[in-house]
């Protein structure tokens, strides 16, 4: 008996990937930053679903499956996750501070998507917030936005 519970727990500890709640991938992790700009304003619609879908499928270069993949288990990260902090600290880590910024540019997209007349004030708080949290100076927070409004035409 004691053999056969050394080994149950020899098996157990040798495969570790095999927890319930496994780390983020670095992908992941961005698109979920990237769906709590979508859900800031407590409403999606398809504009900033297919932006999203654009956006993810051209910056990591991925098949459309595997997109479609990325968004349904970022939406479920967020909607699971207490805070942002595992997809913060994982993009801070990994991301180059210009890579930071793009990812701040491609929050914007994604709140200019859903409406013709631009953001809301509760997606540029959420925004202004992970921008912050990624280290991302106001500045360039700034620049991101400016850059995004026109080339959108809006002012």
């Amino acid at each position: 008996m004691l053999a056969s519970i050394a080994r149950f727990f020899q098996e157990a500890l040798a495969e570790p990937e095999s927890s319930p709640d496994p780390a983020p991938t670095l992908e992941l992790a961005a698109a979920a930053l990237l769906c709590e700009v979508m859900r800031a304003d407590y409403h999606t619609d398809q504009a900033q679903l297919d932006a999203l879908r654009h956006l993810l499928k051209h910056h990591f270069h991925l098949q459309d499956a595997a997109v479609e993949e990325l968004m349904d288990l970022a939406r479920e990260e967020v909607e699971t996750s207490v805070d942002h902090y595992q997809f913060v600290s994982l993009v801070k880590q990994h991301y180059s501070y210009d890579q930071r910024c793009e990812l701040v540019r491609m929050m914007w997209l994604l709140a200019y998507a859903d409406a013709d007349d631009g953001h809301n004030a509760l997606e540029e708080h959420r925004i202004r917030r992970l921008a912050d949290l990624l280290h991302v100076s106001h500045s360039d927070f700034i620049r991101a936005r400016l850059h995004v409004q026109n080339a959108a035409g809006r002012s």
